[in-house]
């Protein structure tokens, strides 16, 4: 069991970059706004956790404009989704190795 704790990625500890990735891995892409409203966050708290993850190359960011207004959009690297999987294919074997009670 030790040896699968030690294999999960720390980078997806935190409730919003588990739901940043999560979110990510279903769909092409996400504007910050609606990351923002899914999950339930402040701007500031889900802007450090975007570095973050883009700053591990784990997500990038597209800045455009419609219209007039700005538009930040976030999509999961390739880098990231391997990685992504990876920490859900050992959560999947942590959950099925648990001790029976």
């Amino acid at each position: 069991m030790k040896e699968i704790i030690s294999k999960l990625n720390r980078q997806f500890e935190s409730r919003v970059r588990l739901g940043i990735m999560s979110v990510l891995m279903v769909n092409e892409t996400v504007d910050f706004v609606t990351l923002k409203d899914l999950l339930d966050t402040t701007d500031g708290n889900l802007s450090s956790h975007l570095s973050a993850l883009e700053k591990n190359g784990l997500v990038e960011m597209r800045k455009q404009f419609i219209g007039r207004k700005p538009n930040t959009r976030y999509k999961a690297t390739d880098v990231g989704k391997l990685a992504f999987k990876e920490h859900l294919d050992y959560l999947a074997k942590l959950i099925g190795n648990r001790p029976k009670l």
